[in-house]
């Protein structure tokens, strides 16, 4: 029996927009931060409470986009480090699934402020609660365009999958939905009387935002728990296999960073062949990045 591991490298496995997705992303931060500040002390200053707890709602969006450039910072100081034994390409992933909680726990507090003033009507300044609503609008839109420019490049360019910079980008949609729902009750309410609409789009945010963090914490759970991934688990199997001189007795292949996977790979094969020939079969498999192969001749 032979092992052959491939030549020497760093394990590092890093998103190919890395840097770009941290930067994007800090400044993401500063926004909601800075819009934080402004619901709460209008809200404060205006007796609001509807502002009030939309700012506490915001700066929990903050500490999970927080999370997010923390992600990054981390995973890119460790890149190199040997306690790590695949690299800190997963971080991101790590960071994705913590946001992906805080995302859950913002939609049942949404969801339970929301029956609470439904049973429990109160008192709504519409018009600075409006402008202030327009205002965190804003600063969504353009946080979206931050982070969705750089989504979009990993996804179209690389075929990556950066989990951090989805699960910033699907806290910000999620402060754009809540706004857009808030606005549409406020107008409602100041102008047709529909006090009852504000809790109603408060419960339906929840809703869709509860959907979301399911959904983000299933992908990011799955990579943390190094789920197989089956695209490239059967191209790996086609390539050694499809000549018919080798067959494949345990195979592995998961995740080590957005554009990155590892595969460990047993075979079993005639003495036309070895592990290097392998190998070679598997060149272009480009989604693996580090790969090892064991091979035993009978």
């Amino acid at each position: 029996m032979s092992l052959a591991n491939s030549h020497t490298h760093e394990h590092v496995f890093l998103g190919s927009s890395h840097d770009e997705n941290a930067r994007r992303t800090l400044w993401v931060v500063l926004l909601t931060v800075a819009m934080m500040v402004v619901e709460i002390a209008a809200g404060a200053i205006t007796g609001s409470m509807a502002l009030l707890a939309d700012g506490f709602h915001m700066a929990t969006h903050a500490g999970a986009l927080g999370i997010a450039a923390a992600a990054y910072a981390y995973a890119k100081r460790h890149a190199n480090s040997p306690r790590y034994s695949f690299g800190t390409g997963k971080v991101g992933d790590l960071g994705g699934f913590a946001s992906a909680l805080i995302l859950a726990l913002v939609s049942l507090g949404i969801g339970v402020e929301s029956v609470m003033r439904l049973l429990d009507p109160a008192e709504v300044q519409f018009g600075t609660a409006t402008l202030i609503a327009v205002v965190g609008l804003v600063v969504n839109i353009v946080s979206a365009l931050l982070l969705g420019h750089g989504h979009s490049h990993d996804h179209d360019h690389h075929h990556g999958h950066d989990n951090n910079l989805r699960s910033a980008y699907v806290h910000v949609i999620a402060d754009a939905l809540t706004s857009v729902l808030a606005i549409a009750a406020l107008l409602a309410g100041r102008y047709l009387g529909w006090v009852w609409l504000d809790p109603v789009m408060g419960i339906v945010g929840a809703i869709v935002i509860a959907r979301w963090a399911w959904s983000l914490m299933g992908v990011t759970a799955g990579v943390l728990l190094d789920r197989t991934d089956e695209h490239v688990a059967a191209e790996i199997r086609e390539r050694v296999e499809q000549p018919g001189d080798a067959r494949i007795t345990d195979l592995h292949v998961w995740r080590v960073g957005p554009d990155a996977h590892a595969a460990i790979v047993s075979v079993v094969g005639s003495a036309t062949t070895d592990a290097e020939g392998i190998r070679e079969r598997l060149k272009p498999v480009h989604e693996v990045s580090h790969l090892t192969v064991e091979f035993r001749a009978v």
